[in-house]
């Protein structure tokens, strides 16, 4: 365990004092039912934590980067760049998901790619590294990861208005939203959607709502139509 914390390091430029703190970021709440250790050892008050120092961090930074958007431009903006498929994204910049511990079960799933776990665990490592080196540690790291590429990350937000506007003014097939595969208990669901411009599959996105699987697999059709992909997309 610990060369491979040793790596993670490495990746996001940034190594613990207290090093429990990082295992404990790492940690999904499968692996400590699993190992019957007690719930509080989990990523998930860390999660916690690091939410509320992202919040603050990306409220500070888009505030002093657009000086003349109002509230709601700058709330919108936040919004796009801390989304469950932002984090995840930014997430595997850093291949956090083969870091993270998790029971086996979670593990055949897909756990390790899941949005929803991988994006929790992206703030669990924010509110770790915040109590181990300080608000300043925490939004450099922020700052590095996740509030980078604004532009791109800016289309996760209303990725599907986006992705139906481009394809109205460019195509005359219609565009549809796929339910490919719904997993997990009902207090952790996981949601599978493809989208399809005709019958050619232009994206594919997961999340824990319907909406936020939506909202990824448009994006990745955005993504696949600017980059002129259309028609080698597979399905």
């Amino acid at each position: 365990m610990k060369g491979h914390i040793e790596n993670l390091e490495q990746r996001i430029g940034y190594s613990f004092k207290d090093k429990t703190l990082l295992r404990q970021a790492l940690m999904h709440s499968s692996y400590t039912n699993e190992h019957h250790l007690h719930k509080e050892n989990c990523n998930e008050r860390l999660e916690f934590l690091g939410d509320a120092v992202l919040e603050l961090s990306s409220s500070e930074y888009l505030f002093k980067l657009y000086p003349d958007k109002p509230e709601g431009e700058l709330t919108k903006l936040r919004a796009s760049l801390v989304c469950e498929p932002a984090l995840a994204l930014s997430s595997r910049q850093i291949g956090l998901g083969e870091y993270l511990l998790m029971g086996k079960g979670e593990e055949l799933t897909g756990g390790r790619e899941r949005p929803s776990i991988v994006s929790d665990a992206v703030e669990a490592l924010i509110g770790a590294i915040y109590l181990d080196g300080g608000f300043a540690s925490a939004k450099e790291f922020i700052l590095r990861y996740i509030l980078n590429d604004i532009e791109n990350k800016q289309l996760f937000y209303d990725s599907k208005t986006i992705l139906q506007e481009m394809v109205q003014s460019q195509y005359e097939e219609s565009l549809s939203y796929k339910l490919l595969r719904e997993e997990g208990p009902d207090h952790n669901k996981s949601y599978e959607v493809q989208v399809l411009l005709g019958t050619s599959v232009l994206g594919k996105g997961r999340g824990r709502t319907k909406k936020a699987a939506e909202q990824e697999a448009a994006y990745q059709g955005i993504l696949s139509l600017r980059a002129g992909e259309r028609n080698g997309v597979c399905t």
